[in-house]
């Protein structure tokens, strides 16, 4: 049986040490997702994660993704299981994408508030 990890201490798993940034390296990681998979989602080329980690544009979408992690782990308290469904479930409601397919094409607001609706007890 696995631990649960609060979101506080998984933010700061995703914190850059020294800086007040996220690390795309440290979230690829926890996601178990290659750093291009980042680096597509934020619309910046690959090595814009290592020359330039503090780009506005890498650290608005690694935002937007810890919004997305905070939300689910109102879901899905335990974070592995989290990571998973972000990954891996499929929503009905969304012609069976999963939150990751979302926040792919842009539905971050989508997303987020169809895990609030989950969180508070209502569906559909």
């Amino acid at each position: 049986m696995s631990a649960v990890i609060a979101f506080t201490d998984v933010l700061e798993s995703a914190r850059e040490a020294g800086t007040s940034h996220l690390s795309a390296a440290n979230l690829a990681s926890m996601l178990g997702l290659q750093q291009q998979d980042l680096a597509a989602l934020a619309g910046v080329h690959r090595n814009t994660m290592r020359t330039h980690p503090e780009s506005p544009r890498l650290q608005a979408a690694l935002r937007d993704l810890m919004r997305v992690l905070s939300a689910t782990m109102e879901v899905q308290p335990d974070a592995e299981r989290a990571f998973f469904l972000i990954k891996n479930q499929p929503i009905p409601e969304f012609r069976h994408k999963t939150i990751w397919q979302l926040i792919q094409e842009g539905r971050t607001e989508d997303a987020i508030s169809y895990l609030e609706s989950i969180a508070s007890g209502f569906v559909g």
